[in-house]
């Protein structure tokens, strides 16, 4: 099990021990499962730390992260690995790679390659994903080896994306997209759009899309784009709402093509390290695919 310490700062002291370690980012169900594991949270290398105990100055708070009780098959699988240490794993996923298991995909996903990686390292398998890529969109995925990782990445320390794409369209400048995004039909993963200010119903999410346009020509412009707020298919469904759709996404209305995915690319992936909190800057080329693509639009 990872083993993390925290050291009581003077301006902590007198405070409890769940409000040092939220302050760390530790969130709430994860201390939850540390109180159920023997020695999970101690203080000063011995007696069991009860979250509401409080705390002195130069105190060490140790926690022992537990492993996640269920994990996928591992399946090996190629893996374009561009960073790893004992708490990151951060991958360039190919457009053809899904995410997660689902009805669809059993055994064909990162989760699973993930899996296996680990499992052949002899680490804990679980499949922690700091945020998603659709089917069909390539690039940075970065992963965390245990659960204070995953909690400090999803939620005070989270990782800025920034992704290039190929819309149809020609698109001059840079705008902002903002709009609520919701479930038109509640058994299908489709999205749409309606305006930001209109009346907002149950299960409704506020959407921000920022982009810019890098290049276009033969109908087809080059973006780069960056997000406020992280909605499923929340690029996808801003530019097939802006009439503009991403080349290859059929699923929003663009005419199919034969290269695989919807040329929808996280190139760039900015965070503060979970654990040691040092600022991580990460970059990925687009597919093959995506840059033939362009290079035919004359987008090179």
């Amino acid at each position: 099990m990872p083993t993390l310490t925290f050291t009581v700062a003077p301006e902590e002291h007198g405070r409890q021990v769940q409000q040092v370690l939220r302050g760390h980012g530790v969130s709430v169900r994860l201390m939850h499962r540390l109180k159920r594991v023997p020695g999970g949270m101690t203080r000063n290398g011995g007696g069991v730390a009860r979250t509401v105990d409080p705390v002195c100055a130069g105190e060490v708070l140790t926690l022992q992260i537990p492993a996640d009780d269920t994990v996928p098959e591992a399946i090996a699988c190629a893996l374009d690995i561009v960073y790893e240490d004992d708490d990151l794993l951060v991958i360039n996923k190919p457009p053809t790679l899904p995410m997660h298991p689902s009805h669809n995909h059993q055994g064909d996903t990162l989760a699973n390659a993930v899996a296996a990686y680990l499992a052949a390292r002899g680490q804990p398998a679980a499949f922690r994903a700091a945020g998603r890529l659709d089917k069909g969109t390539s690039g940075l995925v970065v992963c965390c080896k245990h659960a204070y990782a995953a909690s400090r990445l999803n939620g005070q320390a989270r990782v800025q994306k920034t992704y290039e794409a190929l819309a149809h369209g020609e698109l001059h400048g840079s705008g902002i997209f903002r709009s609520v995004i919701y479930r038109p039909f509640k058994n299908r993963t489709l999205r749409a759009c309606r305006g930001y200010e209109d009346p907002r119903q149950p299960g409704d999410e506020s959407a921000v899309t920022h982009w810019e346009a890098l290049a276009c020509g033969g109908g087809v412009t080059l973006l780069r784009l960056w997000l406020e707020t992280g909605r499923t298919h929340q690029i996808r469904v801003h530019f097939a709402h802006n009439k503009t759709p991403l080349l290859g996404d059929d699923f929003y209305g663009a005419p199919p093509r034969e290269e695989p995915g919807h040329f929808l690319h996280c190139a760039k992936a900015c965070f503060a390290h979970p654990v040691t909190e040092e600022r991580m800057e990460f970059c990925a080329p687009p597919p093959a695919a995506f840059l033939a693509v362009a290079k035919a639009f004359y987008l090179n």
